[in-house]
C-alpha cells in the first residue's frame, strides 16, 4: 500500500523549515511578554542541530504553551486526540522521539507542530470539522512537518542558533498571526530573539507545504481514513472565512497558496482507487467529543442556541444539560440529563456527566448510583473515577479514594484539579508533606506562581527523609522550567 500511495504522492524538493512557527504558533491568541533568552549557545556544544537539540526545543516550547494557554485535561477528549495520533503514527516511519498531542481551548482555527514531536490543536478546529477524517487530515499534515524535519533542517543550515532564542521566535510568530496588534509585539520578540536574517526562517516554503500535503495524505490514507479528509478540511476552513466575512482563518493564512493546494490534493485523491475514495466515515466518537467541547469549553449560551437547532438525541440533551449547569439553570439541566438518560440509559458518557452534575448540586445518593453505573460501563474512564474518588473521600474512605487519585495521575500527571483534591485529602488525613506537595503541583499546573511557592515552602519545612527531598527537587525543577515563561 505504501509504495502505491507514494507513486501518487511523489515529491521532488528538499524540505526547508520555513513557517512552522507561523503555522502552528499562529494558534495562540494571547499576548506573550518577551521570553527570557538564554546565553548558552547549544550549537557551540553540539556543532549541529541534532535530535537532542530538536527535542530540547520542542520541550521548551511545549512548556511555554502550557504556561500560557488552557490545555484540556478531560480524559475523554485527551484519549480521543491520542487515539487519532497513534492511529496516524502506526504508518509513519520510526521517529527518534515520541509524539505528544495537546488540545488547547481557543476559538481560533489552528493546529501546529514543533520539532521534537509536539502537536497542538485548537478546540475550534475540532468543532469546525464535519468528519474525523478531516481532523485527522489536519493532524497528518502537521505530523509531516515533524517527520520531514522542515524546521530542524532549516536550523541546521543556519550558523549559531540558541534554543531559547528559537523559543522566542516561535512565540513571536504566534503573536503576529493571531492578535490584532500582534505584528508589533511579534516583531519585537523576533528581533529580540535573533538577528533579522535568522528571523527570516519563520516561514514554510512552498516546497515544505507541498511535501507536508503529500506525506500527510499518505499518512492519512494508510491509517485507514477517507483520503478526502485533508482537502475537505481546507475547504471547510476557507468556507468559514467567507461566511464570517473575516480575515482568512489562522490555519490557512499561514499556509501559502491554499486554494491551489486544495485543488492539487483533490486531484491527487481523484487518482486513487475508488475503494479508497469511498471509505466510510466513522464519526461516532468524534461527535461525542464535539459535544463535550461545545458544552464545556465554549460560551454556554451560544452552545445552548446551537443545541436547540439540532435533533434532540441523548447526546445533544446531555450537551444541553452541561451548558445549562454552567449558567446555573439547575432545574433545566436536571431535566435535560433525565431525558438523556431515558434515551440512553447505558451510555457511560451520559451517566458520567449526569453523575458529575448531581454530585456538584449535592445529591450524593444519585451521584453515587450514576457514577457506579458509568464505572461499570467503562472502568477506564478517569473522569468517572475522579468524581467517584471524591465521593469516597466525602464518605470517609480516604484510602480507597487515594488509590483512584494515584491511578488517575499516572495517566494525567499534569491535571491540576486531581492534584488539588488529592493534596487536600492527604492533608486532612495527616500527611502534611505530600498534601502540600500535591497542592504545589496543582498550583504549578494552574500557573499560579505565588501558591506554588507557598506550598513548596510548606513542604520544605516538613521534609524529613531523602525521598521527600528528592520529590522537592523534582517539583522545583519543573517550577523553574515554567517560571521562565510566567508573567
Amino acid at each position: 500500500m505504501k509504495k502505491a500511495l507514494q507513486h501518487y504522492f511523489t515529491t521532488n524538493n528538499t524540505p526547508f523549515w520555513k513557517n512552522l512557527l507561523c503555522t502552528f504558533v499562529a494558534v495562540l491568541t494571547v499576548l506573550l511578554p518577551p521570553v527570557h533568552l538564554a546565553k548558552a549557545n547549544i550549537l557551540d556544544a553540539f556543532g549541529d542541530f541534532g535530535v537532542k537539540e530538536e527535542v530540547e526545543l520542542g520541550k521548551k516550547f511545549s512548556i511555554l504553551i502550557k504556561s500560557r494557554m488552557p490545555i484540556i485535561e478531560d480524559p475523554e477528549i485527551v484519549s480521543y486526540a491520542n487515539g487519532i495520533l497513534k492511529r496516524l503514527q502506526k504508518n509513519i516511519p520510526p521517529q527518534p522521539f515520541p509524539f505528544e498531542i495537546n488540545v488547547i481551548v481557543n476559538d481560533t482555527l489552528n493546529a501546529f507542530a514543533v520539532p521534537g514531536g509536539y502537536v497542538f490543536v485548537h478546540t475550534a478546529m475540532l468543532l469546525e470539522m464535519e468528519h474525523e477524517s478531516e481532523l485527522a487530515g489536519v493532524l497528518a499534515h502537521e505530523l509531516a512537518h515533524i517527520t520531514q524535519r522542515h524546521i530542524a533542517q532549516r536550523i541546521e543550515k543556519s550558523q549559531k542558533v540558541q534554543i531559547m532564542s528559537l523559543v522566542g521566535m516561535l512565540a513571536g510568530a504566534v503573536l503576529g498571526a493571531t492578535t490584532g496588534n500582534g505584528g508589533e509585539v511579534a516583531s519585537g520578540l523576533i528581533t529580540g530573539s535573533m538577528a533579522a536574517g535568522q528571523a527570516a526562517l519563520l516561514n514554510y516554503s512552498r516546497a515544505d507545504e507541498r511535501e507536508a500535503d503529500q506525506m500527510g495524505l499518505i499518512y492519512l490514507t494508510e491509517a485507514g481514513y477517507n483520503p478526502k479528509g485533508l482537502s475537505s478540511s481546507f475547504a471547510k476552513i476557507r468556507r468559514r472565512k467567507w461566511e464570517s466575512g473575516s480575515n482568512m482563518p489562522t490555519y490557512l493564512s499561514t499556509h501559502p497558496d491554499v486554494e491551489e493546494r486544495q485543488n492539487y490534493l483533490a486531484d491527487r485523491v481523484a487518482s486513487l482507487p475508488m475503494e479508497l475514495q469511498n471509505r466510510p466515515e466513522d464519526d461516532a466518537r468524534f461527535k461525542r467529543v464535539q459535544t463535550l467541547i461545545r458544552s464545556q469549553f465554549t460560551d454556554a449560551s451560544t452552545a445552548l442556541s446551537y443545541f436547540a437547532n439540532q435533533e434532540q438525541t441523548p447526546l445533544v440533551l446531555m450537551g444541553q444539560g452541561i451548558a445549562s449547569a454552567r449558567i446555573n439553570k439547575v432545574k433545566k439541566a436536571a431535566t435535560y440529563f433525565d431525558k438523556a438518560l431515558e434515551g440512553a440509559p447505558k451510555d457511560y458518557l451520559i451517566l458520567r456527566e449526569a453523575g458529575k452534575f448531581h454530585y456538584t448540586k449535592g445529591d450524593t445518593k444519585k451521584a453515587i448510583f450514576l457514577l457506579q453505573k458509568a464505572a461499570v460501563r467503562n472502568p477506564e474512564d478517569l473522569m468517572t473515577l475522579f468524581f467517584y474518588a471524591r465521593l469516597l473521600n466525602d464518605k470517609g474512605d480516604a484510602k480507597s479514594a487515594g488509590t483512584y487519585y494515584k491511578k488517575i495521575l499516572r495517566t494525567l500527571p499534569e491535571d491540576s484539579e486531581v492534584h488539588f483534591f488529592y493534596g487536600k485529602m492527604l492533608g486532612q488525613s495527616g500527611d502534611q508533606f505530600n498534601g502540600h506537595l500535591h497542592l504545589a503541583y496543582s498550583a504549578l499546573y494552574r500557573n499560579d506562581a505565588k501558591k506554588t511557592a507557598y506550598h513548596i515552602k510548606k513542604a520544605e519545612a516538613l521534609a524529613s527523609n531523602q525521598k521527600q527531598t528528592s520529590a522537592l527537587e523534582l517539583i522545583k525543577k519543573q517550577r523553574d522550567e515554567r517560571a521562565a515563561y510566567w508573567k
